[in-house]
């Protein structure tokens, strides 16, 4: 079976976002963030300087991978999605292209990623990794400063520490001083991936983005890139975050290849819908707006009806826990499968 086969027949994964904004859970000195927990640096213009301090004190003592993977088995998804490094540009795995990750910089110095990759292949789980190759608030290069349009912060780029204005900054630099590395270091030290979920493609080349897509293939030749790399490099389209079209119209596109939402024009007839069980990715305490089990497997099936795969997030605690309701809604789904 192809991978693309595989993914057509999967319909139904799991989305971890995890990572630094885990810990503040949605609130930053007694102010709680209305917007989505993992932009909380962004919405409260964080500086980097003491956005940093967050990593000296993150030590998940309750992750256990085996524990996620197993979980998202009995709960009859196919696959996991985690983020590797998401817009802060903080990286879960080990990295040498830049500190800035879990085994360098907190005193829980282990590899989250290569944890789960285990964890994944022992119990027959695929495992895909997000990776924001643009947005990197951590570098002054970061994209997204071409991009004035609204975002869950004040900025999709790293205002509050770099200034505004794009002028003296080019993402060239961040590209090939941590984007590309970081890239080929997931690509190369955690096996088989049956997937990378690229994101928010604003100041992203044409040609960068397909430098992207052709490294993944040298060294991971099955494996399958999503639509928001960017610039119509992809092998699968990822429809809107909670996107739930009422029907299923391939051929309706359109908009730019780099929006985010929408049906575009699939190689392989392959989609997706990226979804929350609340309102948020990252882990909000006073989040709880849920769906009940009964709308998710409401959603699944509508989705899966017309061969629209069902992404579904989890968003884990500064500890490394899954939410119990979480758990309790995605189990009670599982019980209807």
């Amino acid at each position: 079976m192809t991978n693309h086969e595989w993914y057509k027949q999967a319909q139904y994964g799991m989305m971890v976002h995890w990572g630094l904004y885990s810990l503040l859970a949605g609130e930053w000195k007694g102010k709680r963030t209305p917007g989505i927990g993992e932009w909380i640096q962004s919405y409260f213009a964080i500086k980097n300087e003491e956005y940093s301090r967050l990593a000296k004190i993150f030590n998940p003592i309750y992750f256990n991978a085996e524990e996620w993977v197993l979980f998202a088995k009995n709960c009859g998804m196919k696959y996991i999605v985690i983020t590797s490094k998401h817009h802060d540009g903080f990286a879960l795995f080990k990295s040498e292209a830049d500190k800035f990750n879990v085994v360098d910089a907190t005193p829980f110095g282990r590899d989250i990623i290569g944890e789960l990759a285990e964890a994944c292949y022992k119990h027959g789980l695929k495992l895909g990794l997000y990776y924001s190759q643009e947005l990197d608030w951590h570098h002054p290069d970061g994209g997204g400063y071409t991009n004035s349009g609204g975002c869950s912060g004040v900025s999709w780029h790293n205002s509050w520490d770099y200034g505004m204005s794009a002028e003296g900054k080019d993402f060239t630099r961040c590209f090939e001083e941590k984007i590309k590395p970081q890239i080929k270091e997931i690509l190369t030290k955690y096996g088989e991936l049956c997937l990378v979920w690229f994101d928010t493609p604003h100041t992203i080349s044409t040609e960068q983005s397909f430098e992207i897509f052709n490294m993944v293939k040298q060294y991971q030749p099955n494996c399958l890139i999503n639509s928001r790399l960017g610039n119509g490099a992809y092998d699968y389209v990822s429809l809107h975050d909670n996107e739930i079209p009422e029907k299923f119209e391939p051929n309706s596109a359109t908009g730019s290849l780099n929006d985010l939402g929408g049906f575009k024009p699939s190689p392989y007839g392959l989609y997706e819908t990226p979804a929350t069980l609340n309102d948020t990715w990252g882990y909000k305490y006073f989040d709880h707006n849920w769906k009940s089990p009964e709308k998710v497997l409401e959603l699944k099936n509508h989705l899966n009806s017309m061969g629209v795969n069902y992404l579904l997030n989890v968003g884990p605690d500064g500890l490394g826990r899954i939410p119990s309701i979480s758990q309790d809604i995605l189990l009670k789904v599982a019980e209807k499968l």
